[in-house]
């Protein structure tokens, strides 16, 4: 198992880290959470704050969404957008592990 402590299936979290780094992987989407990092925002403050079309953002904050990196509420005919900050753990967790880790891989020959 890749994590300390398994939130879901093995399968599950593994796609969570593929779609978590997926999501990470693009400038806009970044942007996004950049700005979700210091509060809850609706689609018009985000379109707003990024000078794009709401159509566009919400194709990141699809992807977002998917990989389980930002919540979502409605509140009337708002959509407001908040970090799922026990996803980003998940991720940090991850990676953790490669620092915990890399000291107790010694080197090996090709063909061992």
């Amino acid at each position: 198992m890749l994590l300390n402590k398994p939130l879901t299936s093995p399968i599950t979290t593994h796609n969570l880290i593929v779609s978590g780094f997926h999501a990470l992987s693009d400038p806009i989407r970044i942007s996004v959470i950049e700005l979700l990092r210091q509060r809850e925002l609706c689609v018009c403050d985000l379109c707003d704050a990024l000078e794009i079309n709401q159509s566009k953002l919400s194709f990141h904050l699809k992807t977002l969404k998917e990989a389980s990196l930002v919540n979502s509420r409605q509140e009337g005919r708002w959509i407001y957008y908040s970090l799922n900050i026990s996803q980003f753990q998940v991720l940090e967790t991850y990676l953790a592990e490669f620092r915990l880790n890399s000291g107790l891989l010694s080197p090996r020959s090709c063909g061992e």
